[in-house]
């Protein structure tokens, strides 16, 4: 009897260490999604003052800055995380053409309120790459976790779902073409 006793608790413990893990797991996938969040935020915020920033200098661009506030305020009401790559992906394109665009602007250039933003958004870009980083590896274990056996029965009885990777869309992180020849300008 007192075997048996010892195996159903075991068994027991076995079901609730499993379970608690899963719980944890679930709890570091939210906080690196909030973590993702704070990036976006961040990013969402430093925009409107870009805008305002570039906006005396950019007269004849009012369509590329009207691509990247329509972009950003879909980017800040994107919920999910299947919604918030593709709305972060346009929003990354049409930065990267306000940016394209300022090169033209020798003077925009020059004026050290944008170098400011320029800096502060990619420090932002930097900082967002590695919560993304982060929180697809928890998601990966937590993934991982409900899928092996045996912490899958538990994971199925208890009602587990799997997380969403956040996953970069084509077109999202182009890398730029960097010249570093140290040729004579001409």
């Amino acid at each position: 009897m007192s075997v048996v006793f010892a195996v159903i608790v075991a068994v027991a413990a076995w079901g609730v260490w499993i379970y608690n893990r899963l719980v944890a797991l679930k709890n570091q996938v939210a906080n690196g999604w909030k973590q993702i969040d704070v990036q976006l935020k961040r990013r969402h915020d430093l925009i409107p003052n870009l805008v305002s920033a570039v906006r005396g200098y950019m007269e004849f661009e009012r369509d590329t800055l009207q691509r990247v506030i329509e972009a950003r305020g879909r980017a800040a009401g994107a919920s999910g995380v299947r919604e918030s790559v593709a709305a972060e992906a346009d929003l990354s394109r049409a930065l990267r053409q306000l940016f394209a665009v300022a090169e033209n602007y020798p003077q925009l250039r020059a004026n050290e309120n944008v170098l400011r933003l320029q800096e502060e958004l990619t420090t932002t870009e930097n900082q967002l790459g590695f919560a993304r980083q982060f929180y697809n590896d928890v998601v990966t274990r937590f993934n991982t976790q409900q899928d092996v056996f045996p912490a899958s029965l538990i994971a199925g009885y208890f009602g587990f779902q799997h997380a969403e990777l956040f996953a970069a869309e084509a077109g999202d992180g182009a890398v730029p073409s960097v010249d570093l020849s140290l040729r004579p300008e001409r």
